[in-house]
């Protein structure tokens, strides 16, 4: 009998199903709330008879599925430490193997000799003996698979594709499974809209929201499963794509300022830095400054490897503004905000620009969470003075403080420039137009905008993520610069590395030691991964290898002075290593800082390790960089050694986007983008597609007001892109 009312999609699952505390909880920390969000919590994978192995034809390193029956099961101790856990013994009518809960004692509880269970997980080896590791375990009455609840009636010979889901305490993979079968036996389908134009659909051959949806989590065959995730992935993209290209347009109907640079001014400014610009950088301002004199907000990004000298294109562009004469614009002298992702690195920002700037006449200010500074002092004409928050934001608001750099602060609603002409932004990857109208008064005119990345992006990932910027490339090093000499270091010849950088210590240079974590697990709260953490490397480094050298450490969880003193002692030559995790990852600058070494190099992405390895290539000596691992994964040991071999980060940027797969570039989704949309970005094609649907689809309707189910699903999946 049909249901005379069926679910609609925005009902919460609470409202729905009966859930324990327990559950609710699981739910929410997977993100899922209604009945859409259990619906677009796509499946990570998919198991089938064809996949199921046999015991004995397991191999290390694999991720299977296996059906048997329990022969034993107990509870345990850990191999090093005291972490309780569930050793179980699993049979078939190939052989036995072990498996092993950690932190999960109780699951000995339930399982009993003889029950069949089907069990998918990791295959390690542990002396020689091959054992399953923390396996996904489902109970079952039938082998191989249990299908009788499934949404589709198969013939017996029919491969069954069973979907897997990442999962969570108290929120299994078959719970959500059953759960969305459920979903779809009440109804709700029935109120499913499409937001996707019939007409794109229909030129690019995918199905129908309701149809993919149907297939993605319960396809008949693989092609069902291929065709709902493509069309999910190109809806990603064609969704980021839209609320890119609407903010571009949106941002050209603005205001902007016309700044028109003194040539004669520029020359004697660029003079003053040690260095002659190279020809990327030249080529990088004039393009900015053509952008600044056409009166448009400007809404560039300059893309630049490490060391590629970025800052120096930041600091022109900024003298350049904050000496705009008055007669270039009715609004005076115009403001310069520069905002940089970390305490750190907005401190050392600072202090390069008071020594840019010294003898201009060109006050700087510096705004943080944990205070206010001003250049030139009174006092000290050479350096810098703490002063109130208060009075900083006084001289702000009045016009008085041509360039104010800081961190998140700046966007605060106390922060309220006069004219502010140009906002830089240094690694903050979703600064938009909405941003922007927060720095500046109501109706004034919008800022031009210079973003700027270390960041190695491969080319589908910047179309995607950046289709509302101009692109500029810093592809050329400073003269001089040495090649990082990188090496993949293993147990049998880390104590080659150490003697190295101990001749080279004594010879006057430093080192940074580079740690995944900041300290120890505590065994009885989680599992014991083998990743060395800071507090505990930097000891042994400091007693048991360099007793001789003086050893710091930095990590995000120190206070903002404790972090400022350690960098200043480093810089001074007074901390001979520095013990730090990826904190210092984006910016930090000590020139005679020329070696690093990085422990658990596999628990980085390869943008990552390129970007820290660049924290040592910031003086004209030779630079080393030692990438320490003691994973045997064939991946993980390819992704390495290219970390040794390619040219440049955006090539290193491309084959880790290969090799690592969906969701992985850069160590994180760190781009806001999902694990099936970074799978997306890998095909050139559908992304220029999706690109060219938003472009055409933004330039007949800006406001997407013909397109109502599209402008309401890029506002609430896209927030702050656009202007409010």
């Amino acid at each position: 009998m049909k249901q005379a009312l069926a679910v609609i999609p925005a009902t919460l699952l609470s409202d729905i199903f009966r859930l324990t505390p327990l559950q609710k909880a699981g739910l929410t920390k997977l993100g899922i709330a209604s009945a859409d969000d259990l619906l677009h919590y796509f499946p990570t994978r998919y198991t089938s008879i064809a996949e199921i192995k046999n015991i004995a034809n397991l191999l290390k390193g694999e991720t299977v599925t296996i059906y048997g029956h329990i022969v034993s099961s107990k509870t345990a101790k850990g191999f090093r430490s005291k972490i309780p856990m569930t050793e179980a013994v699993i049979e078939d009518a190939t052989g036995r193997i072990k498996c092993v809960w950690f932190h999960q004692a109780y699951i000995s509880k339930m399982l009993v000799p003889e029950m069949m269970v089907k069990l998918s997980g990791h295959v390690e080896e542990r002396n020689g003996a091959l054992y399953l590791a923390n396996p996904e375990l489902v109970r079952t009455n039938e082998l191989p698979l249990d299908t009788s609840g499934t949404l589709f009636k198969r013939d017996q010979n029919e491969t069954v594709f069973y979907p897997v889901y990442s999962e969570t305490k108290s929120v299994t993979s078959r719970f959500i499974y059953h759960h969305i079968q459920k979903l779809f036996s009440k109804g709700v389908l029935e109120d499913i809209v499409d937001p996707i134009p019939e007409e794109i659909l229909s030129r690019y051959h995918l199905p129908t929201l309701r149809a993919a949806l149907v297939w993605i989590h319960a396809p008949e065959k693989e092609w069902d499963a291929q065709a709902a995730r493509k069309r999910f992935a190109f809806e990603e993209v064609f969704m980021i794509q839209l609320a890119r290209q609407r903010e571009r347009a949106l941002t050209k109907e603005h205001s902007g300022f016309k700044i028109v640079p003194d040539q004669t001014a520029l020359e004697k400014f660029t003079a003053r830095f040690p260095f002659k610009p190279t020809s990327s950088q030249t080529r990088a301002l004039l393009e900015i400054f053509s952008d600044f004199k056409k009166g448009i907000p400007m809404a560039r990004l300059l893309e630049g490897d490490v060391g590629s000298g970025k800052t120096f294109v930041a600091a022109v562009s900024a003298y350049a503004t904050a000496m705009s004469a008055p007669s270039d614009n009715k609004f005076g002298n115009l403001q310069v905000a520069y905002m940089a992702p970390t305490e750190i690195l907005a401190e050392q920002h600072f202090k390069s620009f008071i020594e840019y700037f010294h003898g201009t006449n060109i006050e700087i200010g510096l705004l943080t969470g944990s205070g206010a500074k001003k250049f030139p002092s009174k006092t000290d004409p050479g350096g810098a003075t703490k002063v109130s928050k208060t009075q900083l934001l006084k001289w702000v608001s009045e016009g008085k403080l041509p360039i104010l750099i800081g961190t998140h602060a700046l966007i605060q609603k106390s922060v309220q420039f006069k004219n502010l002409g140009l906002a830089i932004v240094d690694e903050q990857h979703r600064f938009g137009t909405m941003q922007r109208g927060k720095l500046v008064k109501k109706d004034a005119s919008l800022p031009h905008l210079l973003s700027m990345t270390a960041t190695p992006i491969p080319r589908t990932l910047a179309l995607t993520i950046y289709g509302n910027l101009d692109l500029t490339l810093l592809d050329e090093m400073p003269s001089g610069r040495l090649p990082i000499k990188t090496e993949l270091v293993t147990k049998s010849n880390r104590r080659i590395m150490e003697e190295h950088m101990r001749a080279e210590i004594k010879s006057g240079r430093q080192a940074y030691v580079i740690c995944p974590r900041i300290d120890e697990p505590d065994p009885e709260k989680e599992l014991a991964l083998q990743a060395k953490s800071v507090t505990a490397e930097a000891k042994r480094i400091a007693e048991d290898i360099f007793p001789e050298f003086s050893v710091g450490i930095l990590h995000g969880k120190m206070k903002p002075d404790e972090k400022e003193w350690v960098m200043e002692e480093f810089k001074k030559g007074a901390i001979h290593i520095l013990v730090a995790t990826s904190v210092i990852e984006v910016g930090v600058n000590v020139p005679n800082a020329t070696m690093i070494a990085i422990e658990g190099a596999e628990r980085f992405g390869l943008a990552q390790l390129h970007q820290l390895r660049g924290r040592v290539i910031r003086s004209n000596h030779q630079a080393y960089c030692y990438i320490l691992t003691d994973s045997s994964s064939e991946v993980s040991q390819k992704r390495l050694k290219a970390l040794a071999t390619a040219k440049n980060g955006f090539e290193l940027a491309e084959l880790d986007l290969t090799l690592r797969g969906a969701g992985e570039l850069g160590g994180g989704k760190q781009w806001g983008i999902s694990d099936l949309g970074m799978e997306a970005i890998k095909n050139i094609k559908m992304v220029e597609a999706a690109r060219t649907e938003a472009s055409r689809i933004i330039a007949e309707d800006p406001e997407l007001s013909k397109y109502p189910l599209l402008r309401d699903s890029v506002d609430k999946n896209h927030r702050g892109t656009h202007w409010e």
